[in-house]
Formats: structure tokens, sequence, C-alpha cells
């Protein structure tokens, strides 16, 4: 029988009976002593506390003209209804315990926004279970903390992370990448790959869908999350797959932040992924942050496929000062985002607090 039909309660046929001497206007006092039975007992079965046998089901037939199966049938169907009541409970008990430890260690509330989640645990736990990729809760906590394969990420002792919700953040991130099914990946089709995107970011028309389209064109997967609570992620990149994969939290709306972390990202890809499954760069922000060599040389490479060292050296020798017009006219030679270049000056010139016309929104 399927859960949906097991009866929030059961029914002993020892209510039955009780209906059936009432509408016949019989007292129970009286019935004991016309089949032989002590009050007491004949009591119990009323009551539920005794079960009708063979013998008392023969009896009650003889009394009142209704047959011995009926009453047979009724009390296995009471036990049959009671077992599945009491593991119906004890699986909820479960499901309860169960449901408790997740949230310790599951973000679940970012889970429910991202719409995975529906609030029917049973279903939630078999999802968790799919996003951590374990057979039991125990394994994410097993995993809290550990991230062996993310040791290369941007750390610093000065920033306050949450392993759980990071982890919880990588984990939704992989398996929003799982679903997705994109090109194959080819190597050497990355500088192709970085012009096209260079072109993508300095037109600035519909980018984050652009980008998204481009991407999986050459094989790369790219997922979008909100970010969580204390987990200071600017990209993330793995595999998914055969593909590379990134997943970035678009905690800036500027063209310039947009534009580092994808070409970041895809330093990461072609220098430190390759096909190792198990390798993983999450990319953190913060004060004070220590960056490892990877984590320096993926910067590298990311200004120096959005502006190359010839072009960066032609602007500093030949732009300056650098006003948002020398600016403009230096985008549209190399036809680099204008904000791009102000990000980089920023950055390198100490240029923060300078104002600014350059439009730096993503379109």
């Amino acid at each position: 029988m399927s859960k949906e039909f097991i009866p929030h309660i059961a029914t002993h046929p020892g209510e039955i009976l009780k209906d059936e001497l009432k509408s016949r206007n019989i007292k129970q006092k009286e019935f004991s002593v016309e089949i032989g039975m002590q009050p007491s007992m004949l009591n119990e079965i009323i009551n539920g506390k005794r079960a009708i046998t063979p013998q008392i089901a023969i009896i009650i037939e003889k009394a009142l003209q209704i047959k011995a199966d009926f009453w047979l049938n009724m009390q296995s169907q009471y036990e049959l209804d009671a077992e599945r009541i009491k593991e119906r409970t004890i699986k909820k008990l479960q499901t309860i315990e169960v449901w408790q430890m997740i949230k310790r260690y599951v973000p679940v509330k970012y889970f429910r926004k991202e719409g995975f989640l529906t609030g029917v645990q049973e279903k939630d736990i078999a999802v968790i279970k799919d996003i951590y990729k374990v057979s039991n809760i125990e394994g994410i906590a097993e995993n809290i903390g550990l991230q062996k394969c993310m040791s290369f990420y941007r750390k610093s002792s000065q920033l306050q992370v949450d392993a759980i919700n990071l982890l919880g953040w990588s984990k939704l991130a992989a398996f929003k990448a799982k679903e997705l099914t994109v090109n194959s990946f080819d190597t050497k089709k990355l500088p192709e790959l970085k012009k096209d995107l260079r072109k993508l970011f300095f037109k600035n028309q519909n980018t984050k869908k652009s980008t998204k389209i481009l991407l999986e064109n050459y094989g790369v997967k790219l997922v979008f999350l909100q970010k969580f609570d204390k987990t200071p992620v600017d990209g993330y990149s793995f595999i998914s797959g055969n593909n590379p994969s990134i997943a970035l939290t678009l905690r800036h709306k500027r063209i310039d932040n947009f534009a580092f972390t994808i070409m970041h990202e895809l330093g990461h890809i072609e220098m430190h992924l390759g096909k190792n499954n198990d390798r993983e760069f999450i990319d953190l922000y913060g004060k004070g942050i220590v960056k490892s060599d990877k984590e320096i040389e993926a910067d590298n490479y990311a200004k120096e496929h959005l502006i190359s060292p010839s072009e960066w050296e032609d602007f500093i020798k030949n732009f300056a000062p650098y006003t948002d017009e020398k600016i403009f006219r230096f985008s549209e030679k190399y036809e680099i985002h204008p904000y791009v270049v102000f990000g980089r000056i920023s950055h390198e010139m100490n240029f923060f607090a300078r104002k600014t016309d350059i439009n730096k929104e993503i379109k």
C-alpha cells in the first residue's frame, strides 16, 4: 500500500462493535451476558485494548448475525494500519532529525531563495543529497572546513568566511552547472574566445546573457548565483563533466569587475585546471587578502588579456594626463571598454577617488 492510503488513525473493530450495539439498543453488560463473556473483557475489545480472535469472531457472528470473516478482516486491517502508522511516525521522526542536522550544515535559506527547495522535507533532503553528492547528511558535515580542492583561493586572516555557506555556494554552483549542456571544449580555441570576449565587453550590450552564450558556444559553462552571507566570492572555476565551468556572484554591476572576473577564471581554466575534476578555484575578496601564486598568475592573465602589455605601454606613454577624453580615445583605438581602462588605472595608480563620467554599469 502506498503512503497516500495510510489512514491518519487505525480503526479497531471494537469501535464498530460498539456502534453496532448502540444502534440495536443493546447494553454492553447485557451483551456480555448473552455471549458468556466477562464484561471487563468485552470492554477491553470495545476500547481497542484486546484483539478479536477467531473464537470471539464466531461468538459475535452467532449473536449479531454479522459474519466472523468481517470481524477478522477488520482486526487484520487494524493491525496493518497500526503498524503502517507506526512506521510512518518513525520515518517522520527520522526525517525531522535529518532536517535538524541539515539546518546545521547547509545554508537552507539560500537554497530556498534559489528555488531548489520546496518545503517538503523528504523531497528537499533528496535534493540536498544530490547537490552535495552524498548518500547521507553526515557526508556533508565531514566536508565542512576541509574543501581539499580549494587550497588555491584568495585567503586572508582578516576575512570572515562562513565555511558552511562557502561550501554550500560552491556545491550549488556545481549542481547548476551539471544541468547545462554546452559545446565541447577545445583549448586551442581560447585565443579566439578571448578576442570575442574583448569585443563583447567593449560593446557592452546585453552583456551577461551574451557572455553566457559566447562561453557556452566555446564549451565553457557559466552560472550566476547570489552572494551568501560571509561568502565573499567573486568567481569560481571548476570542471563540470568534461567542461570547464565558471560561477559568478555579480556582487557589482560594473563592467570592469565582470570582465576582469571572467578573464581571471579563464586564466585558471587555461593555466591551472587542466582536466583535473578535483581541482577548484574559489576567488575571495576582502580586506587584507593574501594572494597565492596561482591567484597572482590569474590576475596577471586577466589584466594582459583585457589590455595587452603593448596597449598598456601605449596608454601610459601617450595618453597622459588620464582624463575621460583621453581614456575614450584610447578605448576607441583598441576597442576596449573605457571603464575597463578606468578600472585598471584606478587599481594601479590610486585613482579610486577620481570622479569620472564614464558609464560603468553592465548593460
